[in-house]
């Protein structure tokens, strides 16, 4: 059974940072792509960031981009999402997906198993 486990969510003031993490088991971390999406309250879910395999290829929404980082470490089965220079519009609950392929991609269908998700609230 794969699990998907996001921790690192929190209160945080514009302009200040937080990483998220996922530990995922139950599948082989190293060969399937990641990728973090959002849903602010009244929006439909998003994509933020998605990992390749290997950590070689990264794309991002271009909302985030320049702000937030994804990384990956494969020893640890865990995947980051580090965001720098916080603003209100970030403010969601985060997801991270384990895609069905090893390749990086924004499409939600890409992905077969998801997270629970964890708050971010950036106060203004």
């Amino acid at each position: 059974q794969v699990q998907l486990v996001e921790s690192g969510g929190g209160l945080v003031q514009a302009g200040g940072s937080l990483r998220l993490s996922c530990a995922a088991s139950g599948r082989t971390f190293s060969s399937y792509a990641m990728g973090w999406f959002r849903q602010a309250p009244g929006k439909e879910r998003e994509f933020v960031a998605s990992i390749s395999w290997s950590g070689a290829g990264t794309l991002y929404a271009d909302s985030v981009k320049g702000r937030f980082t994804i990384s990956r470490d494969n020893a640890k089965n865990t995947a980051y999402l580090h965001m720098n220079t916080l603003k209100p519009e970030d403010t969601a609950v985060y997801y991270c997906a384990s895609a069905r392929g090893r390749a990086a991609t924004r499409d939600p269908l890409g992905y077969d198993y998801w997270g629970q998700g964890t708050q971010v609230t950036v106060s203004s």
